[in-house]
């Protein structure tokens, strides 16, 4: 929201008042946290005093690293919840804070990052920085820190009804020259964000538009530091787009308060916003294999499902999950958890056959938080109270999406335990994960919750929390703390917690897939360590050479699955059954067996990005690459882990454009060399693109011939080595991410501690082929 008509004029309807100076500053007892008082006036005489508004900002500590801000203009106000769950795995201890002043300075320090406050002069001042004096990161200087009124009162009268005024709290954190901005969740258009005004507010508005399923309120600075705005009510950020020197955040309530995290580097600062928000969930080795959806409007009777399965095993596909889209229920049933008896006369000896049959290993059914009122469950969840009222008692209930449906009350215990029973009875029959889709499109307006103390705004967008941890935690307790999965659509901040995500409904273009990949890589520098995306676009019917690029991308994301809208995503219906080597069915079979072969590679980088906080694939060039101006800009391609750089191919004709930065890189393909930084051409079939291993990489890969996603990574593997030096490693996990060892290239360039590995591995130079082997 722009509160100002340019440099020098109001917004037409608002009224603005800054924290004009920092009158008083007042130590907490503790000593790790300050607050300053901040009249709207300078005060140089004691008649300033009155009649004016003042805003105290607290500055605190939190944890090493660490620094909160928190403006409050009325402090009597309320500030109801909901709340985000931060500290998940208990709060770390603050071991390296200090207060000190000067004349005219206080400084607050928090291990690396310190905020020195000027006090002298009627200035308002505040400067982030680093503790070692290195680096300045950001500041809030003058009318940087207010409030605004809309429409404008004309005397402060007119503030003793508040019921028809909106009331705006803002700070503006300033950006520096060539500073660009980045993450605020999964959105789809431009990577760097300066220029752009975004509202944080969860909705379902595809992936071709300014509108995102998962609003996170955390951005990350190419300076070495990020911001997280700790609240889930709407926030609308104007990053340089009212100010071209500033990022204006503002929140219409009394109070406004964010994280400031020094890195210097970016995983540095995702690993200590996972400490306030939570750590990734780790999940198990079977959900990164193809997982094969057809169409949301299938007819899943069971002579239907075994012929796509056994299509997709006849063309060497294999197929780890099938799941069932929307139409495992009756239509107007949605979400009722009743299988369509006419579909499922039998579900869960249909499930047990469907397993039997080796045809697939896990089943996935789809899911929302609404229920149609046609099912006969609407008139109980409503008789229980289980459904979200309006305030006049009425169920609230519209026709967008489902005739009449009502939405879940999950502040409603009963309900939740209601809903959780459903989820078991699914679990009883066979069902082994969860599409959660949906969550966005909750109403904020004349809407009564269960737990009446909570904001219905705030709801909004903390809905998709709540909803999305009720699903995992009931996998968990069903099937162990590190092999529940979700498939979820809709997110905020402290969701990572429950993976794994995909990136909602997208056209079946090669811009759509663009869009994809940037709205991948900005969810991955807000936490999130998986992510999936519709191969072949949702939307639409793709043309073969789309579909086979896309499923290029889609095989090198984390979890990689099939599904499309009202058209098929099987690779013979897409070209007519074109056998040849450049088919979809050859080519979908090509991809799928690489990343089975990539599996001790991905599943040891996974164990490794879960505990850190970070992407695993799709991971910004600028998380492995911090200190390279052009990595921030990179939009069109990824790292999968911290040794595969991925550029995908947009063209028909196979050409593509891609960056290298600094360093030796090797084609996995050909084990042609490149050397970085630098822009670089090529041609690809549909069988491969550029694939580049970094230099002093140990790439451990399956044997030959694996198509299968769980089995031993350390048995008959082959160990590729890339341009390594010694002390290289390459960490190796079994199938339940447990370590089973390190290799390491020794003095003399063999690899040493390889005692942990079984069958006939042998080990190859400068790429894949050719070197000295041993056993």
């Amino acid at each position: 929201m722009k509160f100002r008509d340019g440099m020098w004029l109001v917004a037409e309807g608002k009224s603005l008042e800054y924290a004009e100076e920092v009158y008083s500053v007042t130590p907490r007892e503790d000593g790790k946290a300050l607050s300053l008082l901040c009249p709207t006036r300078k005060i140089t005489q004691r008649a300033d005093t009155l009649n004016l508004s003042t805003l105290t900002v607290d500055v605190g500590a939190p944890f090493d690293g660490a620094i909160f801000i928190e403006v409050t203009h009325w402090l009597g106000a309320l500030n109801p919840g909901p709340h985000f769950d931060l500290y998940p795995a208990g709060k770390p201890e603050t071991s390296h804070s200090s207060i000190t002043t000067s004349e005219k300075t206080t400084t607050l320090k928090s291990g690396s990052i310190s905020a020195t406050i000027k006090t002298a002069d009627h200035d308002f001042d505040i400067r982030f920085h680093a503790t070692d004096g290195s680096k300045e990161l950001t500041s809030l200087l003058n009318r940087s820190v207010g409030i605004a009124y809309g429409p404008a009162p004309s005397n402060l009268m007119q503030t003793s009804d508040m019921r028809n005024l909106h009331h705006y709290i803002f700070t503006q954190t300033t950006l520096g020259v060539g500073e660009s901005v980045h993450g605020l969740g999964e959105r789809f258009g431009a990577f760097n964000k300066v220029g752009q005004a975004v509202t944080l507010w969860n909705a379902d508005g595809g992936t071709s538009s300014d509108q995102a399923y998962k609003n996170v309120p955390l951005w990350i600075s190419s300076r070495g530091y990020g911001i997280f705005v700790d609240t889930p009510d709407k926030v609308e950020l104007e990053i340089g787009s009212e100010r071209s020197c500033r990022v204006q955040t503002s929140v219409e309530s009394q109070r406004i308060k964010w994280y400031i995290i020094h890195g210097p580097t970016p995983k540095d600062v995702l690993y200590k916003y996972t400490i306030l928000t939570g750590k990734p969930g780790k999940v198990p080795a079977w959900s990164y294999g193809l997982w094969l959806s057809t169409s949301f409007t299938t007819s899943y009777d069971e002579k239907t499902v075994n012929s796509f399965l056994e299509g997709m095993k006849g063309r060497d596909v294999p197929v780890e999950v099938f799941h069932f889209d929307c139409f495992w229920m009756k239509a107007f049933h949605w979400c009722d958890f009743a299988f369509d008896s006419e579909m499922f006369p039998n579900p869960k000896a249909q499930i047990a056959r469907l397993k039997a049959s080796g045809l697939v290993k896990k089943v996935c059914v789809w899911i929302n938080p609404y229920l149609g009122q046609a099912s006969p469950v609407f008139k109980l969840a409503a008789s229980k109270g289980y459904l979200l009222r309006r305030k006049n008692g009425d169920i609230f209930q519209w026709d967008l999406w489902q005739t009449g449906m009502g939405i879940v009350d999950f502040t409603n215990p009963e309900a939740v335990e209601w809903y959780v029973g459903c989820l078991t009875e699914l679990f009883d029959k066979g069902v082994d994960c969860i599409k959660t889709n949906f969550g966005e499109r909750i109403p904020s307006e004349d809407v009564q919750w269960h737990n009446s103390s909570l904001s219905p705004k705030k709801m909004h967008n903390y809905y998709a929390f709540l909803y999305n941890k009720i699903v995992y935690e009931a996998l968990q307790d069903r099937f162990g703390e590190n092999e529940a999965v979700l498939f979820a659509r809709t997110a905020t901040a402290g969701t990572q917690r429950f993976p794994l995500q995909w990136g909602g409904d997208c056209e079946s273009t090669p811009e759509a897939m663009a869009e994809s990949i940037r709205g991948g890589i900005s969810l991955g520098l807000c936490g999130y360590s998986y992510w999936s995306v519709d191969i072949g676009g949702f939307e639409g019917c793709p043309p073969p050479w789309i579909y086979k690029r896309w499923v290029a991308f889609g095989l090198l994301c984390s979890h990689s699955r099939l599904h499309g809208g009202n058209s098929f995503r099987m690779p013979w219906t897409v070209d007519n059954d074109d056998t040849s080597e450049h088919g979809c069915s050859k080519t979908l079979s090509k991809w799928t067996a690489l990343k089975a072969r990539l599996m001790p590679y991905i599943f040891a980088q996974a164990q490794d990005s879960a505990e850190k906080g970070i992407p695993l694939s799709l991971r910004a060039i600028c998380l492995e690459f911090p200190d390279d101006p052009t990595s921030w800009f990179l939009d069109r391609q990824f790292m999968f882990g911290d040794s595969l750089l991925v550029a995908p191919v947009f063209e028909e004709s196979g050409a593509v454009e891609f960056y290298l930065p600094a360093g030796k890189w090797t084609s996995f393909f050909t084990n042609q060399k490149k050397t970085g930084p630098g822009w670089f051409k090529e041609q690809h079939d549909f069988d491969t693109l550029p694939l580049y291993v970094r230099e002093n990489t140990v790439l451990v890969l399956g044997k030959w011939g694996e198509t299968r996603t769980v089995y031993d990574y350390a048995k008959s593997v082959e160990i590729c080595l890339y341009n390594t030096k010694p002390g290289a490693k390459a960490t190796i996990v079994d199938c339940n991410g447990t370590e089973a060892g390190v290799l390491e290239v020794g003095e003399d360039g063999y690899i040493v501690d390889q005692e942990f590995l079984t069958g006939a591995w042998h080990v190859t130079r400068d790429g894949r082929s050719g070197g000295h082997s041993k056993k």
